[in-house]
């Protein structure tokens, strides 16, 4: 049975990819030289650049300084992992396609310039507009999200379980765990693990969260909300037989 999304108040997709690669913090590079991994080596401009640390015997160094001036000459990968435990965890991927340049030789430091960011989720591809993710934010909450859902997931499984209440009954069908998957300034996303295949429904906050304060705030509203509604069957049934 398929399951009811909200995607309303959602995040564009300049914004998505934006806080993909905010939160991201491990790059892998494809170019003519092979495919190299980078831990904790890049970070990020104002204005979506990447700026790439890398040791001075590293293939990319002679490759920026080799390739033609402004043609595609590499790759970027991200992605963009689930910090719960769930089944099929990476939740996005955002590629990058474009050349490097110096921007320190001395420190090994190269600026990546972009020609085209696609931007993959369960939902499909979409191609990004450069000027719009050069002017979009990340997410203000994209950083701390993993700490936030693995303190929801382990210290608050009953607020969790409280949550699906507002859950859509067909949706819950067969489910046997439900998860937190995602959080944004927009609202809250579960994972509905079944014993075959999974889904996911998202909870929309009534106004955007730009703040811990203020996703505090967005939070407590769901859970009075829940806890007017009824407990769905199916997880009455599956705390029946021992499951939850």
């Amino acid at each position: 049975m398929g399951d009811r999304h909200t995607w309303t108040a959602a995040p564009a997709a300049a914004e998505r990819a934006r806080s993909v690669l905010a939160a991201a913090w491990s790059c892998a590079v494809t170019a003519e030289g092979g495919r190299e991994e980078f831990v904790g080596a890049h970070t990020v401009t104002e204005d979506g650049r990447v700026i790439l640390c890398v040791p001075e015997d590293s293939t990319l160094v002679a490759a920026a300084i080799c390739a033609p001036r402004g043609e595609p000459s590499a790759v970027l990968e991200f992605a963009d992992v689930a910090p719960v435990p769930v089944r099929n965890r990476i939740r996005a991927r955002l590629w990058i396609a474009g050349w490097f340049a110096p921007k320190n030789p001395k420190d090994g430091d190269l600026e990546f310039r972009p020609t085209r960011i696609v931007l993959r989720e369960p939902s499909g591809a979409v191609v990004v507009d450069l000027d719009e993710f050069a002017a979009a934010e990340p997410d203000p909450l994209a950083t701390a999200e993993s700490r936030l859902l693995t303190h929801l997931a382990d210290a608050h499984p009953d607020a969790v379980e409280r949550l699906t209440r507002l859950v859509p009954h067909d949706s819950l069908h067969g489910a046997v765990r439900v998860q937190p998957l995602a959080v944004d300034r927009h609202g809250l996303t579960l994972r509905i693990e079944r014993a075959r295949g999974n889904g996911d429904v998202r909870l929309t906050f009534h106004k955007p969260a730009d703040d811990m304060a203020q996703l505090t705030e967005r939070m407590h509203i769901l859970l009075s909300q829940a806890s007017a509604a009824s407990c769905p069957r199916a997880l009455q049934r599956q705390r029946a037989d021992g499951d939850g």
